[in-house]
């Protein structure tokens, strides 16, 4: 079975992208998914997005992570595959798509910048010099001096395979003020098992993070990471945080095909 795919990234995470609505890819088989993702032995991404019709949206995001299992949701990914379904046509400038934490909005802005708007968020627990923030994914998030002198591979397994995350494991971030408004950020993909060169949902729980904690009043942060630059904006009130927009580059790369015996 011959099946074509796109391949797009977003500040440096990239995506395989299939349009399965006719529901023939074998989205059960994790070894498939795995060598499509191998950089050496495949075709190389961070993961695997398909795009099938959905009854709540415009269409549904199915996500998974390199290591070929089902993935919690991807914010790099979500802005990319609302790109690759507007070159199907499926949506125009603006739509809704179901995801696995529910519905996201997402709107095409000029060259090729895409809006993604977050579930709002309530629950943030602080762990003595860390925070925790499910932005749809799992995060923990720590403030230093100097990005350059974290091992991300090595202090980021550390903690995603250590307590208090034993059971369901969680991305890792660091993050670095530049100014009030803008921050560097390293992220430990959970899934990847690395460090990637972007992560969208580790942006939005970064932003929302630092004025957490009141390193900042910004509600319209500059997050810098390794693969490119994403913005986020929201509002905040009375310890919610709603009306979360992540911001950023969603770009076509290639497309090909590739055969499934």
């Amino acid at each position: 079975m011959k099946i074509n795919f796109d391949k797009y990234q977003g500040a440096g995470n990239d995506f395989i992208i299939i349009d399965d609505r006719s529901l023939s890819f074998p989205k059960d088989n994790a070894s498939i998914i795995n060598q499509l993702c191998n950089r050496h032995m495949g075709i190389g991404a961070d993961g695997l997005i398909l795009v099938q019709n959905s009854t709540e949206g415009d269409f549904k995001m199915i996500y998974f992570n390199s290591d070929g299992n089902q993935g919690s949701l991807c914010g790099n990914g979500g802005r990319c595959v609302f790109a690759f379904a507007r070159s199907l046509n499926i949506v125009k400038n603006e739509g809704v798509f179901e995801a696995c934490d529910g519905l996201h909005f997402a709107s095409m802005k000029k060259d090729n910048l895409v809006s993604l708007d977050m579930n709002d968020i309530v629950n943030i627990t602080k762990n003595r010099d860390s925070l925790f923030i499910n932005t749809g994914s799992p995060h923990h998030l720590e403030l230093v001096d100097d990005l350059s002198k974290i091992n991300v591979n090595d202090q980021g397994a550390a903690i995603r395979y250590g307590e208090p995350y034993l059971d369901l494991g969680t991305n890792v971030n660091y993050i670095e003020m530049l100014k009030k408004d803008t921050f560097k950020i390293r992220t430990y993909e959970r899934g990847v098992e690395k460090e990637t060169l972007s992560c969208g949902t580790g942006a939005v729980a970064a932003g929302v993070g630092v004025h957490f904690m009141g390193v900042t009043k910004s509600t319209n942060i500059n997050i810098h990471a390794l693969g490119g630059k994403l913005k986020i904006v929201f509002t905040s009130s009375l310890g919610r945080y709603s009306e979360i927009k992540l911001i950023g580059p969603a770009e076509f790369i290639f497309s090909g095909n590739f055969e499934i015996k």
